[in-house]
């Protein structure tokens, strides 16, 4: 076992377990005068500069900035000539914000300009005199964060009125729970706890970082997820157990939508009205959507039929095939042999052939015969493996502690 591996894993818990604290000197005297700290924005000293702040309206251009900060033309265009490599001019945006770092005299003029190109990253442009382009980043605080919802309509909306991040939503289906859990059928009780990362710049949160741990209670069985490196850099999740939580197959072909109708042997089609069997489960979402691949495998069909629309089929290996059927067109490059991984766009969502709205009807086959993906045991992928279990049972231990602790008022 490596210790640098061992030593991240006690950072960690030191870092769950701990309480901030504040040293402060006991022999101090206070100075004479103290002198006025100096306003530092961007890593730049302001003390010099007027600094005027603003956010790029509609249809206005960088250069037209500069030059209302008296930047010449033949300058804004040595500034952007400067600036190959580093920041293209023509992908500033709207609505995002900027400085101007301008002479402390009557003319005013630009010394130093600054886009912000997110709620972190910036791009300066020194143009004192040599011009000088560089790109920074704001400091990002990360604060641990622990947190539960229940389910009454949505997991969107459960973690809305709990005052989370909605891009948890991607982060636990897509990325987390994708595999053991179908979001398209969780129920109204269901709940869950979670410990992740929140990032802070100036004090405003700006996004989420890692989810550490997580606990879902989908229809009364617990679904467990705990963060930890194999190896260097390179981390998944697994169970309370040291199961993978990754499997050879998705619960769902896409990432978000709702479920309009489940595998049913027996069900009135909604074009013809006939009574027949439905092989395959129906996921409507919007046209466009994309579809994904549940596993790896190679495309064997990719074309359009009458009743099935344009279709695509991939078989996974000799006991296991997906169809997905109804597209409103089949991913340029998708073609019998193409090799596709877990989780690739083979096409998008859509309503052709013997369909009334866009869904897309998701198909399963085992050894040549149709069935239900969600009653099959699928073929996990590999554990936690021994020479880490203790490593590992250290941490889910922790983090299990940390879980159980997590309130659930509802």
């Amino acid at each position: 076992m490596k210790k640098n591996k061992w030593s991240k894993v006690v950072g960690l818990l030191v870092w769950i377990i701990s309480i901030s604290i504040t040293f402060s000197s006991c022999n101090f005297t206070e100075p004479e005068s103290i002198a006025e700290p100096c306003l530092v924005l961007y890593d730049i000293c302001t003390e010099d500069y007027k600094v005027h702040r603003g956010e790029l309206e509609q249809g206005q251009t960088l250069g037209a900035v500069l030059y209302l900060n008296h930047i010449d033309h033949g300058r804004i265009d040595q500034i952007v000539k400067a600036s190959k490599g580093i920041f293209d001019f023509r992908k500033a945006k709207a609505g995002k914000k900027f400085t101007v770092l301008c002479s402390n005299d009557s003319i005013e003029k630009a010394k130093y300009f600054i886009y912000e190109m997110s709620n972190t990253d910036y791009v300066v442009f020194d143009i004192r005199d040599t011009i000088d382009v560089f790109l920074g980043q704001k400091p990002i605080e990360v604060k641990l964060r622990q947190a539960s919802g229940q389910i009454e309509s949505s997991l969107w909306n459960a973690l809305i009125n709990n005052n989370m991040s909605p891009t948890l939503v991607m982060e636990l289906s897509s990325n987390i729970y994708a595999w053991t859990i179908d979001f398209f059928r969780i129920q109204k009780g269901d709940y869950f706890k979670i410990v992740y990362e929140e990032k802070f710049v100036e004090g405003e949160l700006v996004g989420i970082g890692r989810v550490h741990a997580a606990m879902f209670n989908h229809a009364n069985e617990d679904f467990y997820a705990f963060y930890f490196e194999e190896e260097e850099h390179f981390g998944d999740y697994f169970d309370d157990e040291g199961g993978a939580l990754r499997k050879a197959f998705l619960r769902a072909p896409l990432n978000y939508s709702r479920i309009s109708s489940s595998y049913s042997k027996r069900r009135k089609h909604p074009v013809t009205g006939r009574i027949k069997a439905h092989l395959g489960t129906d996921y409507a979402a919007p046209t466009g959507t994309p579809i994904l691949s549940t596993a790896n495998g190679t495309i064997t069909e990719a074309r359009y039929k009458r009743n099935n629309g344009n279709y695509v089929k991939v078989r996974h290996n000799s006991t296991y095939s997906t169809q997905y059927l109804h597209m409103s067109k089949i991913k340029s490059g998708i073609r019998p042999g193409v090799y596709v991984k877990q989780g690739d766009v083979i096409g998008f969502v859509g309503s052709t052939g013997l369909a009334t709205g866009p869904h897309v009807c998701y198909r399963f086959w085992k050894n040549g015969r149709q069935v239900d993906p969600y009653k099959q045991k699928l073929p996990p992928s590999k554990p936690v493996k021994d020479e880490n279990r203790e490593e590992y049972n250290l941490l889910k231990d922790s983090l299990m502690t940390v879980l159980q602790s997590i309130p659930t008022d509802f």
